[in-house]
């Protein structure tokens, strides 16, 4: 796990979350903190208001009541694009990428850059520029991907995490949430994605980590928040808790061995 002191400073705050839908209460006044170069893992039973508090952050969601705060400043969500442009980044768990573009379209997608000079200039995508991008975001990560040219349906899992997460470096996001990033991976690519997310965290960004997987909690969170049925009951530090003191928060166990939050 990770051994060094969690930073001080808070890119991301929500005060006071809440979500209805319908009957139920998805999220009842939650508050979170992701600090810069920092691993925040997020936990919580099936129901517990992991992914409706992801979806108000990533801007699909807006709350019923509640703010969020980056650097300190009430910001205001109402869409992904927003999200996006206030330096939040989503890796979701189907990664969110397509499938018949290659490596470098794909990090640029919706975001191509353009040649520079006349107006028919301007017509034609900078394709030179993107690429030299593209191979310094790979460089940042330490990871090779074969070819940028190859389409992400030659890539294995491990390699097109690796593009969803050097998306995130070119976008130069502050923030990014993984949704289960090693749901579907075996041992050396989880430990490959585990390189790539503690790179991450190294150039200074927040990591929010939801998952269901003990080893990824313990090698890789700073902190860890708990859910249940919509309600933030536990926040600890992995470093001197036990996978017994998660499981025991998540289920509402006695004795979990947590500061309640």
């Amino acid at each position: 796990m990770n051994a060094a002191k969690v930073p001080s400073l808070r890119i991301l705050e929500t005060r006071g979350l809440s979500k209805r839908f319908g009957s139920v209460q998805a999220l009842s006044g939650v508050d979170l903190d992701i600090h810069a170069g920092s691993v925040l893992a997020l936990l919580g039973d099936n129901g517990a208001g992991k992914s409706t508090l992801v979806k108000i952050v990533s801007g699909v969601h807006r709350p019923d009541s509640g703010e969020l705060f980056l650097d300190g400043s009430r910001i205001d969500i109402a869409s992904p694009r927003d999200a996006s442009t206030a330096g939040i980044e989503t890796v979701y768990q189907d990664l969110a990428l397509c499938e018949n573009l290659n490596v470098t379209q794909n990090l640029f997608l919706g975001r191509e850059r353009r040649s520079r000079g006349s107006a028919l200039w301007r017509m034609f995508l900078d394709r030179r520029s993107m690429e030299e991008e593209a191979e310094r975001a790979f460089e940042i990560l330490g990871t090779r991907i074969p070819s940028l040219s190859n389409p992400i349906s030659t890539l294995s899992g491990g390699q097109r995490q690796a593009v969803a997460i050097a998306r995130a470096i070119v976008w130069q996001s502050r923030v990014v949430m993984f949704d289960e990033p090693t749901a579907a991976l075996g041992v050396e690519q989880t430990e490959n994605v585990h390189g790539l997310i503690r790179r991450l965290r190294d150039q200074g960004v927040g990591v929010l980590l939801i998952t269901h997987n003990m080893v990824d909690v313990f090698a890789l969170a700073d902190r860890a928040l708990v859910l249940r049925q919509g309600h933030r009951v536990a926040e600890m530090d992995p470093r001197r808790s036990t996978p017994d003191d998660v499981v025991r928060a998540i289920t509402g166990s006695e004795a979990a061995g947590v500061r309640p939050s």
